[in-house]
């Protein structure tokens, strides 16, 4: 029996060794995406989430929110996360995303940049619950801001994108084992920007 071709997964293929990435820049039309960035900013219920570095509690820079299924709860940065209930936006967003990613996303994490003094740093989503080889769909809205990843072996394998208002970046097969990735703060004036990371997290016991 002959299998099923799979479909073409959106976007183009970037070279970067052992790991799927591709960047589909114009995923959103700017109408479409314009109109989410707008009922996402006031649909999600935004958090400031804090971490403890040295001794000192401080502010993560950036708002952020997980949002999924029941069953889909998340442990980022030593913390657990139970995740609120799908907007109604997210919940189409997220049947488009799965019919044109050909995956199953139970969960997202959405980030909110305010400005450019908001930011990311250096990690991997590694974490046990999204299995060995996960497929993490990443769909950016507002401003366009810098996205770095770099080989977590200390070699020089690196690339750095601009994901812009409507982009889809698709990270999986060995990414998240084989490199680390970051946005930057940057000094420039940019407005806000929404960015949404589609998962399958293993649901809890």
């Amino acid at each position: 029996m002959i299998p099923e071709p799979r479909p073409a997964l959106p976007g183009a293929a970037l070279p970067l060794p052992g790991a799927l990435l591709r960047l589909a820049p114009d995923f959103l039309p700017a109408s479409e995406a314009d109109a989410l960035l707008g009922e996402l900013m006031t649909a999600i219920a935004w958090e400031q989430h804090h971490v403890r570095l040295f001794g000192r509690t401080l502010p993560v820079p950036r708002l952020s929110c997980w949002i999924g299924d029941a069953e889909a709860a998340y442990t980022y940065s030593r913390m657990r996360f139970a995740p609120r209930p799908w907007p109604a936006a997210l919940l189409a967003l997220r049947a488009r995303m799965q019919r044109d990613c050909a995956a199953r996303f139970n969960s997202v994490l959405a980030n909110l940049y305010r400005d450019g003094r908001d930011a990311m740093g250096w990690h991997s989503d590694d974490e046990p619950e999204l299995g060995a080889t996960p497929l993490i769909a990443s769909l950016s809205l507002g401003a366009s801001r810098r996205f770095m990843l770099r080989a977590r072996d200390g070699s020089t394998r690196s690339t750095t994108l601009a994901l812009t208002h409507g982009s889809l970046l698709l990270m999986g097969g060995a990414c998240q084992h084989l490199y680390r990735h970051a946005v930057p703060r940057t000094r420039a004036a940019v407005a806000a920007r929404i960015n949404l990371t589609f998962r399958w997290v293993q649901p809890c016991d």
